[in-house]
């Protein structure tokens, strides 16, 4: 995995220079570690920032296409490409001459066979930029799901790109400036696709391209789940499910560095274990390393709740041993997760506040432990939004509510008047009153709704449970898939996510509810698909959330961290705080329930002190 960043311009007043396209690259060097590029003419840069995974030796970018010692075609690309080799093996018979075995040189060529239609033949997570010297114009790719991010913000006379938007803040023409449509969208929770916040700037669509010329800038959709008679029986389902893992677990298992796999103990992440398990032993390999995370005291904090019944260890310890991995577990003290050389550099790779406290620090620290070990890891991520696993598919008030299942009680509270919804809980009312939050919340979700493909004559039962599942897909898996994408890639860590593999997500997307949940319990199909991989304690075990931390002493310093933030005249963040909320949140005996807002303040804290962000609400 890499990290890309340029530049074009049309404009011979506003010539491409390679000083801020040097700048823009630089900030890509926590996503890779390895080699670094740079290709500059007065008309467009391709930077490149590389994490050596496929042929470390070959793939140096960006890479070029040549003919009588003229630029033909550049590429600059991050991601893997998981059918590289039968394309190679295509392109070949086609009259390519390949020098390397990278998958960049596949996409390279490819374009060159297929043009812009090649993107209907890749199968991986990407996001690139290519350099058509023979029409001199740009094309900006991004995978069907959004898996690796992709920023743009136009610009006279051209068009600034980047793999985060920290690439693209880092060129002299662009403020990082959020209005009242910024903001709400930072604290909405609803994930509007394109939207990046800062005023301006764009986030390129899964599932789409964007061309730039002299002409001017086309935005063009390439891929969308689209809604078709689902004709097979259930066993031939459930064999189908079971074949596509098998498939895309075997692809993404392949590398030229170490590769392991996340294990936190529940149904995806040990699923993917026991698969990428059993294809080390039929290949004669060394066991798949895998890796949980835990927390020191944890066994002496943890109470069982709503969400958590029981702890995470245990479970990940018993798959281990099933399949015979070599298995790592990364236990976590308190001041590690308070530590804030750790915090600040979850929300440097953000760039924006959004925050899952505890839960993002963890991630990263996980991730940094890993990094030590393996390039590349596997992930359980997605499962639940494919598959139809979160507690709140099966509530009927829930699945009934007029907005997004995540904001609606009982699980969440978002629609509950200002305040109420995640992490607003310490915002000034006024504040969230004036950016109109609720009518906020409530537009994005019709536009939503509006784009779902329906089937005609759809029980009405089935059809709100696909909205449901194209709501997950399309408004709450990116927002998660953004998180693993910065916390690993801030520590120079490939995580893949087999889960979101095109094949699978439309097979079951269109595979109707009653035949995902048969046995009357979440993923009913996935469980059935696999449960001959794993122990029945594993595969029976009930879906729990990613781990937070309960000991008292990070609760306690999160308390003293607030008041240090909001403290003195010099605080930014406090302006835009309730201060009755505040002083609760704050107090000797604090009232219950801050938790959330106490670490969206610090994220907006830090985030308004390093980012010099202009608000303008």
């Amino acid at each position: 995995m890499c990290g890309i960043a340029g530049w074009v311009s049309f404009d011979p007043d506003r010539p491409v220079t390679a000083e801020a396209a040097r700048a823009m690259t630089a900030t890509m060097a926590c996503r890779g570690p390895d080699a670094e590029g740079l290709w500059t003419t007065p008309l467009v840069a391709l930077g490149h920032r590389r994490l050596s995974v496929v042929d470390p030796v070959g793939g140096t970018q960006p890479m070029f296409v040549e003919h009588e010692g003229e630029t033909v075609v550049g590429l600059t690309y991050s991601g893997e490409l998981f059918n590289h080799r039968e394309l190679r093996k295509d392109l070949t018979v086609r009259g390519h001459a390949f020098r390397t075995s990278s998958d960049t040189e596949v996409v390279l060529r490819a374009y060159l066979e297929w043009g812009e239609d090649f993107t209907e033949r890749l199968n991986g997570m990407y996001a690139f930029a290519v350099w058509d010297a023979r029409t001199q114009e740009l094309l900006l790719v991004r995978d069907r799901m959004g898996i690796k991010p992709l920023y743009y913000h136009p610009v006279p006379g051209g068009l600034l790109f980047g793999s985060e938007p920290k690439a693209i803040l880092a060129h002299p023409a662009v403020r990082p400036v959020i209005d009242s449509e910024g903001f709400a969208e930072l604290l909405g929770f609803t994930k509007t696709p394109g939207h990046a916040l800062y005023r301006g700037m764009r986030e390129l669509r899964p599932g789409h391209t964007l061309r730039c010329g002299r002409g001017g800038t086309t935005v063009r959709r390439y891929w969308e789940l689209r809604s078709h008679e689902h004709t097979d029986d259930l066993p031939t389902t459930i064999a189908r499910v079971r074949e596509l893992l098998e498939d895309i677990v075997d692809r993404q298992l392949v590398a030229d560095v170490p590769v392991g796999t996340l294990l936190s103990g529940g149904l995806d992440s040990s699923i993917i274990t026991a698969l990428a398990a059993r294809r080390r032993t039929a290949l004669g390999a060394d066991p798949i390393k895998s890796y949980a995370l835990d927390f020191a005291r944890h066994a002496d904090s943890f109470h069982a709740d709503d969400w958590r019944g029981t702890p995470d260890a245990p479970f990940a310890e018993t798959l281990a041993r099933h399949v015979g991995s070599d298995h790592s577990v990364v236990s976590l003290p308190p001041d590690a997760l308070l530590d804030t050389a750790a915090r600040e550099a979850v929300m440097r790779a953000r760039d924006l506040p959004f925050d899952l406290g505890d839960g993002d620090t963890s991630l990263y620290l996980l991730f940094k432990e890993v990094r030590r070990h393996c390039r590349v890891v596997l992930s359980g991520e997605s499962a639940d939004e494919v598959f139809g696993g979160y507690r709140w598919y099966a509530h009927p008030e829930t699945v009934a509510a007029d907005t997004f299942p995540w904001l609606a009680p009982p699980f969440g509270t978002g629609i509950a008047g200002p305040g109420s919804g995640p992490g607003e809980s310490l915002i000034d009312r006024g504040l969230l009153a004036r950016i109109d939050l609720q009518g906020y919340r409530k537009q994005r979700y019709r536009e939503a709704l509006a784009e779902v493909p329906h089937l005609p004559g759809e029980p009405a039962a089935e059809r709100r449970m696909r909205e449901i599942g194209y709501l997950h897909l399309t408004r709450f898996l990116p927002w998660m898939l953004d998180r693993k994408d910065r916390a690993s890639m801030a520590v120079g860590l490939e995580v893949r996510v087999p889960f979101c593999d095109h094949r699978l997500v439309e097979y079951v997307f269109n595979t109707p509810w009653a035949m995902k949940s048969f046995d009357g319990r979440e993923k009913s199909l996935l469980r059935a698909a696999t449960r001959d991989l794993l122990p029945d304690e594993i595969a029976d075990r009930v879906k729990a959330p990613y781990p937070i931390t309960r000991d008292p002493l990070y609760l306690d310093g999160l308390r003293a961290s607030l008041k240090e933030a909001v403290d003195g005249p010099s605080s930014r963040v406090r302006d835009l705080l309730d201060e009755e909320a505040l002083a609760a949140a704050t107090a000797d005996a604090p009232v219950p329930g801050y938790r959330t807002g106490t670490e969206l303040v610090l994220a907006l804290d830090f985030w308004l002190r390093t980012h010099e962000v202009d608000l303008d609400l």
